[in-house]
């Protein structure tokens, strides 16, 4: 049997549980102080939002929101066995329709028919380049509702890419190797 790895879910209705994830390259859940921060800053953001976890991974990011009353989640991550612990994550906490665990490529989905989305969460592999394809592709592609925000996560060393017109960090941190940072997606009022 694969090595299974775990993590903890900080806030709302499941805070403390413990979720398993497999062993897989690469995978590497948002760190607990960072997701705590990062859903201070989304704090009467969360509650009734439709979510999308691209590159999903543990799940760590959406099943937080789920937690903390996100309406709906769309997983979406390309590894099988961590679709499939995100799966296993999500009938263990009972969360019925309100996710769903898209196995395949991010930037395949983004060139479907949109759904919008208030709240994005982008956690590539860090080697990756995938970030500025994703937020071009959610902004073309209308995959955003008005006023959504969008999470991204990227080696602190390298930055983030060029983003689309008309968006604007508006919240940034750093933990160890990770620049974390909350962009809104159309220029803020005031």
């Amino acid at each position: 049997m694969a090595t299974r790895n775990r993590f903890r879910v900080i806030g709302g209705e499941w805070r403390g549980r413990r979720l398993a994830f497999p062993n897989v390259p690469g995978l590497r859940p948002t760190a607990d102080s960072v997701r705590e921060t990062l859903f201070n800053w989304l704090q009467g953001r969360v509650e009734g939002a439709r979510c999308l976890d691209l590159f999903a991974g543990s799940g760590a990011l959406g099943l937080e929101a789920l937690s903390r009353g996100a309406s709906t989640v769309t997983f979406v991550e390309r590894s099988r066995p961590a679709a499939m612990g995100l799966r296993e994550s999500l009938q263990a906490l009972a969360a019925g329709n309100r996710a769903e665990v898209v196995q395949g490529d991010a930037t395949t989905l983004l060139r479907r028919p949109a759904v919008a989305y208030d709240l994005v969460f982008l956690d590539p592999p860090f080697q990756s380049d995938i970030i500025g394809r994703c937020c071009r592709l959610l902004a073309e592609r209308q995959w955003l509702a008005p006023g959504a925000l969008v999470y991204a996560e990227v080696d602190r060393h390298q930055g983030l890419p060029v983003l689309p017109d008309g968006w604007a960090v508006i919240r940034e941190g750093r933990a160890g190797r990770v620049g974390f940072h909350l962009i809104a997606t159309e220029r803020q009022k005031g």
